[in-house]
């Protein structure tokens, strides 16, 4: 630019973006699984930092309450700490997967989309 200004524009939202029917599924399907492996936040939460993911059991307590959101990094980081792909923690996952009292609904349009 002239003069050498710079225009630097900061966006900042709104409101939160809400946590869909997928993020609580998986939410739910984290707690299940932690459980399932007798497994506290905080032991879960620093096997993610002893894998490279730094996270506090907070971080974890939240995202399991659904009131953080559970982005694709620590989802991946969680499953791994869980012994699991994550796609065991998605609701697209088999009938067998390890919480079968999570149902999850009939596949929309968007979804059926995704797995062609």
């Amino acid at each position: 630019m002239a003069g050498g200004y710079k225009l630097q524009l900061t966006v900042t939202a709104t409101r939160p973006v809400e946590i869909g029917p997928a993020g609580l599924h998986t939410a739910s399907a984290i707690e299940h699984l932690r459980l399932v492996r007798g497994l506290t936040q905080h032991q879960l939460a620093a096997r993610c930092t002893a894998l490279g993911r730094p996270m506090a059991n907070t971080a974890l307590s939240r995202t399991e309450r659904a009131r953080r959101r559970c982005d694709i990094d620590d989802l991946v980081a969680i499953a791994a700490a869980l012994g699991v792909s994550p796609t065991v923690l998605l609701p697209l996952c088999s009938p067998a997967s390890p919480a079968p009292h999570l149902v999850t609904q009939p596949l929309n349009r968007f979804q059926e989309a995704l797995l062609v």
